[in-house]
């Protein structure tokens, strides 16, 4: 079954062989950011984007802005300069003032009112896309899904659903950018992988209509990822679904990922995904606290971001964090 969205692109947006993995330029990490209010939640995930080297290549090269026509609001002209600042600025510390005055053209955040790194990282990259789009809105799905930003972020989830009847299998597609992991009970990051992957049974109010049998049926289903994306960005859901409490146990998570083992096709050569950056979030309740970040700059060294300081740090501080965000590259 073909679903939504794997249908050939009519047109390349942008041609995934001039995306670089690799920094094209080895630097000293830049600027910190100054907390303008309660901004530690964009501050984090302003520079996770900024040390995500293919997103960063692209923007420094200046390839949006000479060629954009937007008067308006355009995240990927506000990244641009951004990104720019950040990296090639002598100053220890910027203050991110573009973004905080569109943030309303963002998502629903306000820079007095604490928000949520993973909901602002989540706007911040539609944003991006909706940008990348514009002008070209009437594109099919697939098409839309060869932008810079999609190339770079966007895997393809599949979902199959087995009939317990007549063990007829249903396979459906997802575009995500993110994978949200539950880690109640979870020790490990790859045993939440491995939880994600886990086929569940679909009985009582979740019936499914097969095909086939032409009546709801007892089904199971196993999600996996079928297209793996250039850069896996994972949030361990900290927030417990009942009580809303936070959740503060450690999960362990790699330098290294292999990500065969969680895909629709496990056999073949192993997928490595290398750390690069990774969000905590320090406080009791999901609702305050701290953001701050580590991240890997060119130089190939860690760096811990904590709003205006930018202080360098051993890998191994960064793996025993009670990380919320984590990202990875291939």
């Amino acid at each position: 079954v073909i679903g939504k969205g794997m249908n050939p692109p009519q047109k390349i947006l942008f041609p995934p062989e001039k995306i670089c993995m690799g920094w094209r330029q080895k630097r000293r990490p830049g600027a910190g950011l100054y907390n303008l209010g309660s901004t530690c939640y964009l501050n984090v995930v302003l520079q996770c984007l900024t040390y995500t080297p293919p997103l960063a290549n692209y923007l420094l090269s200046r390839q949006h802005s000479r060629f954009c026509h937007e008067q308006g609001f355009c995240m990927m002209c506000i990244m641009e300069a951004h990104v720019r600042k950040v990296l090639y600025s002598s100053a220890s510390a910027i203050r991110p003032r573009a973004v905080i005055r569109d943030l309303r053209f963002i998502g629903e955040f306000k820079p007095d009112i604490p928000g949520d790194a993973y909901e602002f990282l989540r706007c911040t990259l539609s944003a991006m896309q909706r940008a990348c789009l514009n002008g070209s809105s009437d594109l099919d799905s697939s098409s839309q899904g060869t932008t810079i930003i999609h190339q770079i972020f966007r895997g393809v989830l599949r979902t199959r659903v087995t009939c317990l009847s007549c063990k007829a299998v249903s396979d459906f597609y997802m575009a995500f950018m993110d994978i949200l992991l539950k880690i109640k009970g979870a020790s490990s990051l790859t045993t939440a992988l491995e939880g994600f992957v886990t086929p569940k049974h679909l009985d009582g109010k979740k019936w499914f209509k097969c095909g086939k049998c032409k009546k709801k049926v007892a089904a199971s289903k196993t999600v996996t990822i079928h297209h793996e994306p250039r850069v896996l960005t994972v949030c361990l859901g900290r927030a417990d679904e009942r009580t809303s409490r936070k959740i503060s146990q450690v999960v362990e998570y790699p330098e290294y990922l292999d990500l065969r083992p969680y895909m629709s096709d496990t056999a073949g050569e192993p997928l490595l995904y290398s750390l690069y950056a990774v969000v905590v979030h320090s406080g009791h309740t999901c609702l305050e606290g701290h953001f701050f970040c580590y991240t890997k700059a060119s130089n190939g060294q860690w760096y811990k971001m904590n709003d205006v300081t930018v202080d360098s740090c051993g890998i191994h501080t960064v793996l025993e964090q009670q990380a919320y965000l984590l990202f990875y590259a291939r």
